[in-house]
């Protein structure tokens, strides 16, 4: 199972408590059930509203089941940001 570092921006940050945090997950879907078990509560609500990049490419509309991950690979939570 691939090793991938979950990296977490502005008000996913504050809610996990950590910057960034490993998981062993074969696809996009699998990381985030693992952030909401660890994490149950506030990075539960705040996911909801977030947008992430896999290895730098936006995620976009894609079902979170179908984005593998690969090994070594980065997921990045980016909550709605204020501003411009």
């Amino acid at each position: 199972m691939p090793k991938v570092t979950v990296r977490y921006w502005a008000a996913a940050k504050a809610a996990a408590g950590v910057a960034e945090e490993p998981f062993d997950a074969d696809s996009l879907a699998e990381a985030l059930d693992a952030v909401r078990v660890r994490h149950p509560g506030e990075l539960t609500r705040v996911l909801q509203r977030c947008s992430f990049l896999v290895d730098g490419d936006p995620v976009g509309t894609r079902g979170h089941e179908t984005v593998r991950l690969a090994d070594g690979g980065t997921v990045e939570v980016l909550p709605p940001f204020a501003g411009g």
